[in-house]
């Protein structure tokens, strides 16, 4: 080998020494830099011995997609059941302690207990008062429920407006890969932020990406709808700030097309905004239906048929213990918020607790007589007998007034039971494909410190092939005296 030639091998390897030594040490730099990919610095063969050729980035696309599909699908997870658990606390928590099936239970067993000593006005005003308690829970309920779809809606305005700004800086991220790719520079740093907010993006909405010419990338959400092409596609959504249970929110649009809402405990939502749309188009809207049924129930058990007019022979029904105020009718959305008890019954509103037992229109003791029962008993013998409820409720339609709102109980918690174990494993599974993917892009210390250790090694052989070659020439220029 000439002098020469091994100034040039050592200049050369000075070089690959200080390229390699850049590049862990922005590995270690961003260590704790979970969008950080590694780098490492790839030599090729040349006349001068081995040099650095590009910066390779740690990638890996398969598991990058499946880790953008878990992320989806554990965000969407969790809002829905984010939502149920919101829905169970309504209800008092994990006794149901405040739910409508608690109360009526309470107002059957001392209704029987004033039929029982139907002269004891004090057995009266506690039935009165727990008439009042669920009338009370039905109404709490059902402005609690919407005020969650409200909330919900609230929510998607913002997931949607997030959208829209995470698909702007998408396409400044994507043009600067597009660019950098078709020209040969460093893409690396922009290629870890479009994947960052790759991520970001999944966490709202299901999304697929098909990688074109110059690493341009192009996002679909799960079910083939246009995200990003070139250019970001418009997300559309007006909110609604008011919720009654006659009210429907606004859909959502991504290029024209409407998102989607989830299905099921185990929804099959991907992306916070479609489960949002699951609990403010489904979950909510049924559980209003049943608080609705069982107000309905209840106005009919306690009403009234009375003679109209009197000898005619036909009956009317009319309010009993339980009556309504304002637009919504028997039968129709809303009726949870606005039943309450009637005020003739109602001491501190002027009235007479002992109406319930001879009639609110004082029409069936007609002897005034204290023993008299058999109203009371009618209404007890009803909490026994079964009524039909409307099929979009999502439980039996045939049932008792208290298995009916049992089974409201029973259908939240088996939902939510469900939506916790789907939590469970999708959240495992994300575990998993964010532990594998690490295992491929994330920067390990002990490696890179020992890579320094190396490189430290590499430089000591240079600098000491230009001592020797230093000597050398001296050498031969004392020689040449």
């Amino acid at each position: 080998m000439s002098l020469s030639t091994a100034m040039k091998t050592a200049q050369s390897s000075f070089s690959n020494v200080g390229l390699q030594s850049a590049v862990a040490s922005k590995n270690i730099a961003n260590a704790s830099d979970a969008s950080y990919a590694r780098r490492s610095a790839v030599l090729a063969t040349a006349a001068t011995g081995a040099s650095v050729v590009e910066t390779q980035r740690a990638q890996n696309e398969a598991l990058l997609k499946q880790n953008l599909i878990s992320i989806s699908k554990s965000s969407a997870q969790d809002t829905l059941l984010t939502g149920l658990t919101s829905m169970k606390m309504m209800l008092g928590g994990e006794d149901y302690e405040l739910a409508p099936s608690t109360y009526l239970s309470k107002l059957r067993d001392n209704l029987q207990a004033f039929a029982d000593k139907p002269n004891e006005v004090s057995l009266a005003e506690t039935v009165i008062a727990d008439a009042t308690d669920v009338a009370n829970s039905l109404n709490s309920t059902s402005l609690a429920v919407q005020k969650m779809r409200a909330e919900a809606d609230a929510d998607i305005g913002t997931a949607v407006t997030e959208l829209n700004r995470l698909l702007s800086e998408f396409k400044i991220y994507n043009d600067q890969v597009k660019q950098g790719t078709a020209a040969g520079t460093d893409v690396n740093d922009a290629l870890d932020q479009r994947d960052k907010l790759l991520t970001q993006i999944s966490q709202i909405v299901g999304v697929s990406t098909l990688k074109r010419t110059n690493n341009d990338l192009a996002l679909y959400t799960s079910d083939g709808t246009v995200l990003f092409e070139t250019e970001p596609r418009t997300v559309t959504f007006t909110p609604t700030p008011t919720y009654t249970a006659a009210v429907t929110g606004n859909p959502i649009y991504i290029d024209g097309v409407a998102v989607q809402a989830g299905a099921g405990g185990n929804t099959s939502a991907q992306g916070s905004i479609a489960a949002l749309l699951q609990l403010r188009d489904e979950a909510a809207p049924i559980f209003q239906n049943q608080l609705d049924e069982i107000s309905r129930g209840l106005i009919s058990m306690f009403s009234e048929s009375i003679e109209t007019p009197a000898g005619s022979g036909t009956f009317v029904d009319t309010d009993g213990l339980f009556t309504w105020s304002g637009i919504p009718t028997v039968g129709s959305p809303g009726l949870g918020a606005v039943i309450k008890v009637n005020p003739a019954v109602i001491t501190s509103q002027g009235g007479n607790a002992m109406l319930l037992r001879d009639g609110i229109n004082d029409t069936f003791n007609i002897g005034n007589n204290a023993s008299f029962s058999e109203l009371l008993k009618s209404y007890t013998a009803a909490f026994e007998t079964p009524m039909t409820f409307d099929a979009d409720a999502a439980i039996d339609t045939t049932a008792t007034i208290l298995a009916f709102s049992t089974g409201s109980v029973g259908w939240l918690e088996q939902l939510r039971s469900a939506a916790t174990t789907a939590g469970d494993d999708k959240a495992a599974l994300l575990g998993r494909t964010q532990e594998a993917l690490q295992n491929v892009t994330s920067v390990s210390l002990d490696e890179e410190l020992a890579l320094l250790l190396d490189l430290e090694q590499s430089y000591k052989a240079s600098a000491k092939l230009v001592a020797a070659v230093d000597e050398m020439i001296t050498a031969l220029l004392q020689a040449a005296g």
